[in-house]
C-alpha cells in the first residue's frame, strides 16, 4: 500500500516533499517504519529520518515555504572545490585547436574519457560525465569537419561566374542548348558497402565485403554526366576505362546523338560549361582537339565556359544531377555494371528531373599527346575575358 501510494504522488513531488511524505509513513508504521518505508518507496533511510526530523521541528525552525534544503546545503559546485578546473580542461581543448606542440592530447581523439584523464594528471578529480557538462557549459559541442575552405581565390572567380551566367542567358534567350558537364566519383563495382540506409525488415542488412578491394573482373567506373539546363534532364555515359578528355567528348557526343539533336532539332551553337579541371580540363590539348572533331561532325559551334580554380561544387551537374543518383542508390551496393546503369536511370525528382544513362566498355589510353600541329589544327576562337576559361570552337566546315 505505501509502496502504490508513494509511487502516484511522486512524480509531483520535489525532494523535500518526497522525503516528508515518506517520513509520514514511516511514524505512522511505528516500530520498523523507517525500515519498511525505506524498502516500500526506495529513499534511504538517511532521508526519512531528516525527514522525521522536519516534521518534529517547530514550525518557525522549519525551512521556508519553497525551499528544498537548508542555507548552503547541497553538493557544492566543482569550482568550489576544485578551483581552475575550467581553465585547465579549455587548456588542454584549445591547445590542440590552436597547434599547441606541447599539448599532451596532440596526437589523440579529445573525448571526454581523455580528457578526464589528463585532467586527473593535472591534479583535478574529474568524472568524463562532469567534463561532457563542464564543455557544455563553455560553449563547446560535438562537431565534424566541414568543407568550406576552397584554396586561393582567383581575383577575378565573381566576374567569371557573372560572365558564365551571362553566356547561358544568351544561349537559352536563342534556343540554342546549354549543358554542365563533369565527371561523378568513380565507384566500385561489386558486392561492395554503398554509403546510406534504405527500409529493409529488422536485422536483415545486405552483406557485403569487409575490404574495398577492386574486383578484377568488375573493376571500377566512372559516370560521366551531362546535365541539360533548359529542359532539366540528364545524360550518363557509364565508363569502364580511363576518364580522359577523349571519353568526356565521347560522353558529350553520345547525349548530343541520343537526346540534344531531338530537343534541339535547329541548333547551331552549344554551350558548355565545365569545371577547370578533370577530363575537360581548361589546359587539356586533347580535350578541345576533340571537341573540334565533335563541331567538324554536327556543324555545331562550340562555346566553353570554365569555373575558377577551386569552385566546382557550384557546377549544375553536381548538385541537380549527381546528388540525385547518389540519393537513388543510397545503401544498395552496386553489384553489377546493369545495376549502375538501371539505378542511374531510374532517378527522378518532383521537380521533373529524368535522367537517361548508357553503359561505355570502349577503351581510353592515357598519356595521349596532342601536337602543336594539331592544335593548330584547332579552330579556337579565346573570349576578350579570361580566353582560358572563355572560348568557342568552330567547324571547320560549317552547316547552315
Amino acid at each position: 500500500m505505501i509502496s502504490s501510494r508513494f509511487t502516484s504522488v511522486s512524480p509531483f513531488l520535489d525532494e523535500r516533499s518526497r522525503r516528508l511524505v515518506a517520513a509520514a509513513e514511516a511514524q505512522a508504521l511505528g516500530y520498523g517504519g523507517i525500515t519498511n518505508a525505506a524498502k516500500a518507496t526506495g529513499l534511504s533511510r538517511k532521508a526519512i529520518r531528516r525527514g522525521l526530523d522536519e516534521l518534529s521541528q517547530a514550525p518557525l525552525d522549519r525551512l521556508p515555504l519553497g525551499r528544498i534544503r537548508r542555507e548552503g546545503a547541497g553538493r557544492k559546485p566543482l569550482d568550489t572545490h576544485q578551483p581552475g578546473v575550467r581553465k585547465a580542461l579549455e587548456g588542454l581543448v584549445e591547445s590542440t585547436t590552436r597547434g599547441d606542440p606541447e599539448s599532451p592530447l596532440k596526437w589523440t581523439c579529445k573525448s571526454v574519457r581523455q580528457l578526464s584523464r589528463e585532467l586527473a594528471t593535472l591534479g583535478f578529480c574529474v568524472c568524463p560525465q562532469k567534463v561532457a557538462d563542464l564543455l557544455h557549459d563553455m560553449g563547446y559541442s560535438l562537431q565534424s569537419n566541414r568543407k568550406t575552405l576552397e584554396g586561393a581565390s582567383h581575383p577575378d572567380r565573381d566576374e567569371q561566374f557573372c560572365h558564365i551566367a551571362a553566356e547561358v542567358r544568351t544561349y537559352q534567350d536563342g534556343g540554342q542548348p546549354v549543358i554542365s558537364v563533369d565527371t561523378k566519383k568513380k565507384e566500385l563495382v561489386g558486392e561492395f558497402k554503398n554509403n546510406g540506409q534504405e527500409w529493409r525488415r529488422k536485422g536483415e542488412p545486405v552483406a557485403v565485403k569487409v575490404h574495398d578491394f577492386v574486383d578484377p573482373g568488375l573493376g571500377r567506373v566512372a559516370p560521366y554526366g551531362i546535365y541539360d539546363l533548359t529542359n532539366n534532364s540528364g545524360w550518363v555515359n557509364v565508363g569502364t576505362d580511363h576518364d580522359t578528355a577523349a571519353f568526356a567528348v565521347e560522353s558529350i557526343r553520345c547525349w548530343w546523338n541520343q537526346m540534344g539533336h531531338a530537343c534541339y532539332p535547329d541548333a547551331t551553337q552549344l554551350l558548355i560549361t565545365a569545371d577547370g579541371g578533370g577530363s575537360n580540363s581548361s589546359r587539356s590539348r586533347l580535350w578541345k582537339y576533340e571537341l573540334q572533331r565533335f563541331a567538324d561532325e554536327t556543324g555545331l559551334s562550340i562555346g566553353v565556359c570554365h569555373f575558377p580554380p577551386g569552385t566546382s561544387k557550384w557546377n549544375k551537374v553536381e548538385h541537380r544531377l549527381f546528388s540525385r543518383i547518389t540519393q537513388n542508390w543510397r545503401g544498395r551496393p552496386l553489384v553489377s555494371h546493369e545495376v549502375v546503369v538501371n539505378l542511374i536511370a531510374a532517378t527522378r525528382t518532383t521537380t521533373g528531373l529524368s535522367v537517361a544513362c548508357k553503359l561505355d566498355t570502349n577503351t581510353y589510353p592515357i598519356g595521349v599527346k596532342v601536337s602543336d600541329t594539331q592544335l593548330a589544327q584547332v579552330n579556337l576562337h579565346p573570349k576578350s575575358f579570361h580566353g582560358e576559361w572563355n572560348y568557342v570552337i568552330r567547324p571547320h566546315q560549317r552547316t547552315e
